[in-house]
């Protein structure tokens, strides 16, 4: 019998954002996005949790060799992200808002074509101990 099994994966960076439209004025920003628009940037000690479900291979009994994933976490996300600025440092983020959503999604699409297909992915982003993300969700 075969069951599907969660592998999960915690990892932690630390970056800088500003979230801001540059379509909107400068006093329609700060209403919307208040500290998180300054234009001097703030930041963030982001966790991470990787999660990946599939079933467990016969012959190692792994859904994912936690190894493995932990360095692919490290070579697509945290050398890229970890103490940088999003919006100046990271290519996706050059014309992208950098929200937790947003983040999310773009820690996803590096991760998914790393992962066997086979598998689901899911990312969780705390962006504080009480703002977190999830995608998908």
């Amino acid at each position: 019998m075969k069951n599907k099994v969660a592998v999960f994966r915690k990892e932690h960076f630390n970056a800088a954002h500003r979230l801001n439209n540059p379509n909107w004025s400068e006093e329609k920003n700060a209403e919307i996005f208040g500290k998180c628009n300054n234009p001097n940037y703030h930041g963030h000690n982001y966790d991470l949790t990787v999660k990946v479900i599939g079933y467990p291979n016969e012959e190692t009994g792994y859904v994912v060799d936690t190894k493995v994933l932990s360095k692919i976490i490290k070579e697509k996300v945290i050398d890229r992200f970890d103490h940088k600025n999003l919006n100046l440092d990271v290519i996706e983020f050059k014309v992208l808002n950098p929200s937790a959503e947003n983040i999310a999604m773009v820690i996803y699409n590096l991760l998914k074509s790393e992962i066997d297909p086979e598998l689901d992915l899911k990312v969780i982003l705390y962006e504080t101990e009480r703002n977190y993300v999830e995608y998908p969700a």
